[in-house]
């Protein structure tokens, strides 16, 4: 641990950082005046992360911002802190239990009706999980099973879980652990958390099922997914006090995390240590993943107790800390971090080196990321073809089309589906669209298709601009039996979008959202408003706003930096707009905070004009 905080150390030296030397050895951390570089960010939804901070820079006093108590294990922000920045392009995952939890920041249960999408992030992007898998637990790998319990969950028509679990019963068939825990998954991996949840609420009522803390852990999980991290909290309180442990509090800590509800977070922690549970890695790297999104300063903290409370990173630690200095173009801080993972027996896994690839890919350095990929492809692609995937999304980031070609021949013999997606989202990242539809023509005739799988094609189209091709695919999926979810409605927004139709766009989601009653995604949303805002019109910004509260979308404060962008773009002042950022319980980032200083001067503006 020391030598991973003095790799930090001395990368923040060497780039201007003046350190006080005390600070590692206090046991109370001073309030600090570090301020996250965030000139980056742009006035949009989408979030720039800005530096990496070391141990050392915590030492300057000034703005209050977080109490690090090292000898009570205890963290603190400004009160009531809520969520501050989000990356909305997070799609959290994790395994918190043996019922295989999955996380997500972006929908509820935005798969009643629909079986085949789960709105999750497209396979080319290979992100952190807010929660590191159980150490002792392993995810299942390859094609999950399909339980028949699942699908006569599937086929219940609405919401009538429990009748169908009703008539599984009269009909005398087996609810044994294996059957229930395998329909769990299967809800949980198309982000099914409605019928997850009466599922568990069913076999506890009518009790079917012995419920051990995993079980008690997974219906948290879902709680806090579908109605909120308070009632998750008054949840624990009805669970028999023998079921409160750890697993418990840890899933409720990673739920809280993966909202970058920053207090919540702070608060669980505080209450897992009150109760005395040992401190672990997995605790610590949630608070690291939070950090990461909302108070880049705080990280170091995080590596200062667990230095002191002696908790050894995990491979997962090394990999949110790389992919942070990554994301920030820190690109000798992060080498060295991988030397200091290395140091420590942990060799980097094909994740990890996909997260290396990507930062070496951005920041110019092209032979690094193909070192990286020779590695990863190994002396046999042949037998090594499970790599394939990563090698044709890598390959295409990089522009070498050729590269994407010679992959694509070696598992074109005897592809898998996932080979064949990678490809068609290689290709159309190369804006090669007719080698993108050849495999794609490929897989509709040896597979069924699902709609997430039409939706890679389909966003090839929105990016590109082809309008009238995605409205014939959209066809084309309805004639196949596809059922469309917030996934396809998200492309089709995009595609709209695309082409300059953002009316068409909004009008589109509306009609999708009364004809099906399923919410959409969170970035299909903010597309729209991002639109609105640009383009100064605050009626519609607003409305959009309003629709996302009202579809159960709690406030960010990326929606307020694009709906306050919308006010300066028509040169207006936002009247009440400090008050109801106060209401949501947000505190204005740097970035907020400078749009807040220019709406407030159209206010003095107008108020000058009414004087004159």
């Amino acid at each position: 641990m020391w030598a991973l905080r003095r790799a930090s150390l001395r990368l923040s030296r060497s780039q201007g950082h003046n350190a006080g030397a005390t600070c590692a050895s206090r046991v109370k951390l001073l309030p600090t005046t570090c301020v996250e570089n965030e000139a980056g960010i742009p006035l949009s939804y989408q979030i720039t992360y800005g530096r990496f901070l070391s141990a050392d820079a915590f030492c300057r006093t000034g703005r209050a911002s977080l109490k690090f108590a090292v000898s009570r294990q205890e963290l603190s922000s400004q009160a009531g802190a809520s969520s501050t920045k989000e990356d909305d392009d997070d799609d959290l995952e994790g395994g918190l239990s043996e019922l295989e939890i999955h996380g997500s920041n972006d929908e509820s249960d935005a798969d009643l009706s629909d079986g085949d999408e789960d709105g999750g992030k497209p396979h080319d992007e290979l992100e952190l999980s807010d929660a590191e898998i159980d150490p002792t637990k392993k995810r299942p790998q390859g094609r999950q099973t399909q339980s028949e319990l699942f699908k006569a969950i599937l086929n219940a028509p609405g919401l009538s879980v429990h009748s169908a679990l009703d008539k599984w019963v009269e009909e005398g068939k087996e609810l044994s652990r294996k059957e229930i825990s395998l329909a769990v998954r299967n809800l949980r991996r198309r982000k099914m958390y409605g019928r997850a949840l009466q599922l568990f609420q069913w076999l506890e009522s009518n009790k079917k099922l012995e419920f051990v803390e995993s079980d008690y852990a997974s219906q948290l999980d879902l709680i806090a997914k579908l109605r909120g991290l308070p009632k998750a909290e008054k949840y624990i309180e009805s669970v028999p006090e023998s079921f409160r442990g750890e697993l418990l509090y840890r899933t409720l800590l990673a739920n809280c995390a993966s909202q970058n509800n920053l207090s919540a977070t702070e608060k669980i922690f505080n209450k897992m240590k009150d109760l005395d549970f040992p401190l672990t890695a997995f605790a610590c790297n949630q608070l690291l993943l939070l950090y990461k999104k909302v108070d880049k300063k705080k990280i170091s903290d995080v590596l200062l107790l667990m230095e002191k409370e002696n908790v050894k990173p995990s491979a997962f630690t090394y990999r949110i800390l790389i992919d942070t200095k990554g994301q920030s173009n820190d690109i000798d801080g992060m080498e060295q971090i991988v030397e200091t993972m290395k140091a420590e027996d942990i060799e980097p896994d094909i994740q990890l080196q996909a997260v290396l690839v990507r930062h070496y890919t951005s920041a110019g350095l092209k032979e690094k990321a193909e070192a990286i990929l020779k590695e990863i492809e190994g002396e046999n692609l042949k037998e090594n073809q499970w790599v394939c995937a990563t090698l044709l999304r890598l390959y295409a980031n990089l522009g070498e089309a050729d590269e994407v070609e010679r992959i694509w021949k070696v598992c074109e013999s005897k592809p898998r589906i996932d080979d064949c997606l990678a490809a068609v989202e290689a290709w159309g990242k190369l804006k090669k669209i007719e080698e993108a539809e050849a495999v794609f023509e490929m897989m509709s005739k040896k597979w069924k298709l699902s709609a997430k799988n039409y939706s890679v094609l389909l966003k090839i189209y929105a990016n590109n601009k082809m309008l009238k091709k995605g409205k014939d695919l959209i066809k084309r999926m309805a004639d196949s039996g596809c059922k469309i979810g917030p996934l396809t409605w998200d492309a089709l927004v995009k595609l709209y979008i695309q082409a300059g139709e953002v009316e068409k766009a909004d009008s589109v989601l509306q009609k999708a959202i009364q004809q099906n009653r399923v919410q959409p995604m969170f970035t299909t949303y903010m597309a729209i408003l991002d639109q609105y805002a640009k383009r100064g019109d605050i009626h519609n910004s607003e409305k959009i706003f309003h629709r996302m509260r009202k579809a159960g979308y709690t406030s960010r404060i990326s929606q307020f930096q694009v709906l306050i962008q919308a006010y300066i773009n028509a040169k207006v002042p936002a009247y009440g707009i400090r008050e109801r950022l106060k209401a949501d319980n947000l505190f204005p980032n740097k970035t907020l905070a400078n749009q807040l200083a220019l709406v407030d001067a159209f206010r003095k503006n107008a108020v000058s004009d009414l004087l004159d």
